[in-house]
């Protein structure tokens, strides 16, 4: 992996969540979780580059993200796709995802991510805020993402170290 300002990063943000996917990963080599996103973003907030994370709460890796300090946003080439859709839907408190998947877990800073991502974002927390019903201006958006009524918490992350394969 080369680590890189994640101001060079080419690619188009929309399609690396909405096309490739991500891990978003919270633990340490001893206890970690990790989990398949498609919703996310980066940008720059607070005069950080930031990378935005929703999680709903009833995800085994809700607990790491609240315990830990630290998280990861991964990104992998096509042929992973099979295995990012399985570390989506087994939960990592019935199934160890990386032996099942085959992804190779690695330390990354205070934080964990898998071998094999070929983009790796470190991301340090700087704030947390749940979504709230009350804000939808498009109510439809409640109806069709929401129908459990199990709001995601949103996790604002300073993009601390960045790297590339």
């Amino acid at each position: 992996m080369q680590k890189i300002d994640i101001k060079t990063l080419k690619e188009n943000v929309v399609s690396l969540f909405d096309d490739k996917w991500a891990l978003i990963t919270a633990g340490n080599k001893e206890s970690y979780n990790t989990m398949t996103a498609s919703w996310g973003t980066m940008g720059e907030l607070w005069n950080k580059d930031v990378c935005f994370a929703f999680i709903r709460p009833q995800r085994y890796t809700y607990e790491f993200m609240e315990r830990e300090d630290y998280f990861t946003v991964s990104f992998f080439p096509e042929e992973y796709k099979k295995a990012l859709g399985f570390c989506g839907r087994y939960s990592g408190r019935d199934y160890d995802k990386a032996k099942q998947t085959g992804l190779t877990p690695m330390e990354v800073g205070n934080s964990m991510s898998f071998e094999e991502g070929e983009i790796i974002l470190l991301c340090k927390k700087l704030y947390i805020q749940d979504i709230d019903p009350k804000g939808f201006i498009d109510e439809s958006i409640d109806a069709a993402c929401y129908p459990q009524k199990d709001y995601h918490r949103m996790y604002v992350g300073e993009i601390v170290e960045a790297y590339i394969k």
